[in-house]
């Protein structure tokens, strides 16, 4: 008998972690992708005859156009599908790497990055939803680490692939092998049979969902905690080196350490972060305490000349509490989605992540050009703290949510 009650259960959990594995791999190639083009920008000016102001306006349209869809595209996902959604995702990224790759220039540059953009825009809206509707609630906070840190990982490696593919098979041929990995993907997933999510066959306590609006006040403060997150981040992950060398004397190979050490310790916070979302409801609180604790550790930063090692412990404390709270930041947007809405509710939060993007390299760089190293690092802990308040606005009295 326990065998025959224990069988549906072994099944149930098989086909979880099959759909976890398969949405993290997708979330890796989200972020590979991201980082192509960068990776080829020596390539792409000497064969283009460009400079780099045309090379970054390719990368301001990637992240224009993923910001302006993110929230489409989560309507998108709920009406017709997360899983139709995502394989469209994967297959017009790999698609238009592919086409730059057989047909070089400029123009056809900026279409790639606009198609690598709305790409882009399919991923958080696809894999929370169909995340959020198939995997066990007691694991979700798991989950969610899992696929995040899956996304950071192939950011991580996409420079030493990138490189090893330039090596081998030139530029031309890194393009088309980095677009036919999107189309890989997006095979694999079919072949896994990945469940699908929409609002159609969303149903609490066995009754469908009534429609509900998604643009609730609970949403659109987590947008702008989302949008506080990316700016918090922004200006250590792309300015912390200069800074740190022009304002605190630190040597190159010092602030690069630093910098490393705050990278990889996010990562691993993101996992460990997945164990605290599914032992606590209260994950507004627990995203309150680490940035919180963030703030005092990027102060000192700020106001202090630190040796080297010292530093380096600081950066990666940092990190590693920045990544913590990535899950519990998840689960906050999944508990405010009405039943159905999952898609729509992280395509529009993750506009928050565009718009910081968008704003905070500018912000930070004026920073920089101000002659104001040590304001990279204030300006950090002033949107921590709005982020702190922010967090525990957003955290109410858990309840009964179906899964």
């Amino acid at each position: 008998m326990v065998d025959v009650l224990a069988a549906p259960q072994h099944a149930k959990t098989d086909t979880s972690l099959r759909t976890l594995a398969a949405i993290s791999l997708a979330h890796w190639v989200s972020h590979f992708h991201l980082f192509v083009l960068p990776m080829l920008f020596p390539f792409l000016k000497e064969q283009l005859g460009v400079g780099y102001i045309e090379l970054g306006l390719a990368i301001t349209v990637l992240g224009i156009v993923s910001g302006l869809t993110q929230a489409p595209i989560g309507y998108l996902a709920d009406h017709i599908g997360a899983r139709k959604v995502l394989l469209m995702g994967l297959t017009l990224g790999g698609f238009a790497l592919v086409m730059l790759g057989l047909n070089l220039s400029y123009p056809w540059l900026l279409v790639c990055a606009g198609l690598l953009g709305l790409a882009n825009s399919v991923y958080h809206p696809a894999n929370y939803a169909i995340l959020s509707a198939h995997m066990d609630e007691a694991r979700m906070g798991r989950a969610f680490s899992i696929h995040t840190f899956s996304g950071f990982l192939g950011g991580a490696v996409a420079p030493a692939i990138m490189a090893a593919l330039v090596a081998t098979v030139g530029g031309l041929g890194a393009l088309i092998a980095a677009g036919a990995v999107g189309l890989l993907v997006a095979l694999v997933l079919v072949a896994v049979g990945i469940p699908d999510a929409s609002a159609a066959d969303r149903k609490v306590d066995g009754v469908q969902a009534p429609k509900q609006s998604v643009v609730t006040p609970a949403l659109i403060v987590l947008t702008v905690f989302f949008m506080l997150l990316g700016l918090s981040n922004a200006g250590i992950g792309n300015f912390g080196v200069v800074a740190l060398m022009t304002g605190y004397g630190a040597s190159f190979s010092s602030a690069n350490l630093a910098l490393t050490a705050f990278l990889a310790a996010g990562a691993i916070g993101v996992l460990a972060g997945g164990s605290l979302a599914d032992r606590t409801k209260r994950h507004g609180r627990l995203a309150a305490a680490c940035f919180a604790i963030n703030a005092v550790i990027v102060l000192i930063i700020a106001t202090t000349a630190l040796p080297p090692l010292l530093l380096t412990a600081m950066m990666a404390m940092a990190g590693f509490l920045g990544g913590v709270i990535a899950p519990s930041r998840d689960m906050l947007v999944r508990n405010a989605a009405p039943p159905g809405a999952a898609g729509r509710a992280f395509g529009i939060v993750s506009t928050g992540f565009n718009l910081s993007g968008i704003f905070g390299p500018l912000l930070y760089g004026w920073i920089m050009d101000q002659s104001m190293p040590h304001w990279v690092f204030g300006a950090s802990v002033v949107f921590m703290s709005l982020t702190v308040l922010l967090a525990l606005v957003t955290d109410r009295k858990p309840g009964v949510r179906s899964a």
